[in-house]
């Protein structure tokens, strides 16, 4: 026998919205990419403007760098690697933490933006971190962690992918 008392607690059917539980569920990676986005482009930017960092040799330099952890990389090959030219490959990861903060920040091709901060910072977990003692003084680990969530979800509201596919979705139905 059926009555008239609702025993649920979801109350989202009565305000004809969310409730502030899914709506926070909903929301829930925005900090994380907003913080991981704008860490990336300070990040970029910072190596793009040291003078001292996009060098070959001397203090601050990523050859300096890359010298000082050749010996205790999980990867010394990568390390060799970057040595080989270490002011392009200086430039390449300024560039790539710049392209993957904007894509993270706006939402530009989410996941793809996301994997490139993965893989960056998994190369320099590899390299520069590995030898930090607890492994958890090492901050690529982390950032490599907080990459996944993002690489998995994307960028499903508030980016420019989340408008891609709502204009995929009026082209299908037959709207312009």
């Amino acid at each position: 026998m059926t009555h008239g008392i609702r025993t649920d607690t979801h109350t989202s059917h009565l305000s004809g919205g969310r409730t502030w539980r899914d709506t926070a569920g909903h929301y829930a990676l925005l900090p994380l990419r907003i913080f991981l986005g704008v860490t990336f482009i300070y990040a970029g930017l910072d190596k793009l403007t040291d003078s001292s960092f996009l060098k070959a040799g001397g203090a601050g330099s990523i050859g300096d760098t890359m010298n000082s952890v050749r010996g205790s990389a999980a990867i010394p090959a990568l390390v060799d690697l970057a040595l080989k030219s270490p002011v392009g490959f200086g430039y390449a990861i300024a560039l790539g933490e710049l392209a993957v903060g904007i894509g993270t920040l706006l939402g530009v091709l989410g996941r793809l933006a996301a994997l490139g901060g993965a893989l960056i910072s998994l190369s320099l977990w590899l390299t520069v971190s590995w030898a930090s003692t607890p492994y958890y003084y090492g901050n690529d680990l982390a950032y490599l962690m907080a990459w996944l969530p993002l690489v998995l979800a994307g960028a499903p509201y508030l980016s420019v992918d989340a408008a891609w596919r709502a204009r995929r979705r009026q082209r299908a139905a037959g709207y312009r």
